[in-house]
């Protein structure tokens, strides 16, 4: 197929359309095999039951490739640029292909809204770098506005066999008008905390506040570092201070995520271009982006031109 023609150039980002499980499965094979034959390291983000039915087709080829459950590691999307830079410094010199799924069937419409806002970023992230990123889209299962998106943040589309360039290309630094929607506004029973320089209140208020939602013990750690991250990061780069605000949207019964949304004036809104690594203060330039690796699911957007708004979930599971 067209989609597994050596790479010309360095950097590559297409969006794969397919019909079917097995069409997903045999275009995405393809890729794999071909990218071995080409010499590349391949990394492999999909959902597990998707990542199982590929180490069956590729057998005892699937042990040259790295295979990952993308319901984990994209469960917030701000992990996965991370993720595969890191996987590229460990294969420095050599060319990386990898193919992805971060968006499918199910997703919320958070979820969604961050992770067509993570494919724009791949344009800036990995821009001049010897890296092929495949993204697969369930043209069949997804409605037409995610496809639409993706046509939007993918210099190039795969569509019957064919990789053509796309014609609805917005450009390495613009975002669909799905990612700049506001946040829903926090439920009226929400309890809100204001701060300037002290950050041990927002640390109290959000850890108690989440134990008396229900959250699991070992959750509430995440909860509350992201929320002081968050937060930290509204004094570091701001000179107006934030609040907090804590609300559970349905009861305890139902596993609702108390979600923890931060408000913050003055913050920086431009794209970051290329800090996306986790580190000290120094390398923050925009923490929504950052911040949620391994810790809980953070979105964020602006919602006037000098504030920004973030919101961190966790679920009681």
């Amino acid at each position: 197929m067209a989609a597994t023609a050596a790479a010309n150039g360095r950097f590559r980002h297409l969006a794969l359309f397919y019909h079917g499980r097995g069409e997903h499965l045999a275009a995405l094979c393809a890729f794999i095999q071909a990218g071995r034959a080409r010499g590349e390291a391949v990394f492999v983000a999909v959902p597990e039951r998707k990542a199982q039915l590929m180490r069956q087709e590729l057998g005892e080829d699937s042990a040259q490739v790295t295979l990952v459950d993308m319901a984990e590691l994209g469960r917030n999307p701000a992990r996965i640029i991370p993720a595969v830079q890191a996987y590229a410094g460990k294969h420095a010199g050599q060319r990386v292909c990898c193919i992805s799924e971060p968006i499918w069937p199910g997703r919320t419409e958070a979820e969604l809204q961050e992770a067509t806002r993570h494919e724009a970023l791949i344009n800036l992230a990995f821009r001049g770098s010897p890296v092929t990123f495949l993204c697969a889209y369930d043209s069949t299962g997804l409605p037409g506005s995610v496809i639409g998106d993706a046509a939007g943040t993918h210099p190039a589309v795969i569509k019957d066999g064919q990789a053509t360039a796309s014609a609805g290309y917005l450009g390495p630094a613009v975002f669909p008008p799905r990612c700049h929607r506001a946040l829903p506004r926090p439920p009226a029973h929400a309890e809100a905390l204001g701060y300037r320089d002290d950050l041990r209140p927002v640390r109290r208020f959000v850890a108690s506040r989440a134990k008396g939602a229900g959250l699991m013990p070992p959750r509430i750690p995440d909860l509350v570092i992201a929320a002081s991250e968050l937060a930290a990061n509204t004094l570091r780069h701001t000179g107006g201070g934030g609040t907090v605000i804590l609300s559970r949207p349905g009861p305890v019964r139902q596993a609702p995520p108390p979600a923890c949304t931060c408000a913050c004036t003055g913050f920086k809104t431009d794209v970051c271009r290329g800090k996306y690594r986790l580190g000290t203060g120094a390398e923050l330039r925009q923490p929504v982006r950052l911040l949620g690796a391994a810790l809980a699911p953070i979105i964020g957007v602006p919602i006037l031109p000098t504030i920004t708004k973030f919101r961190s979930e966790a679920w009681c599971s």
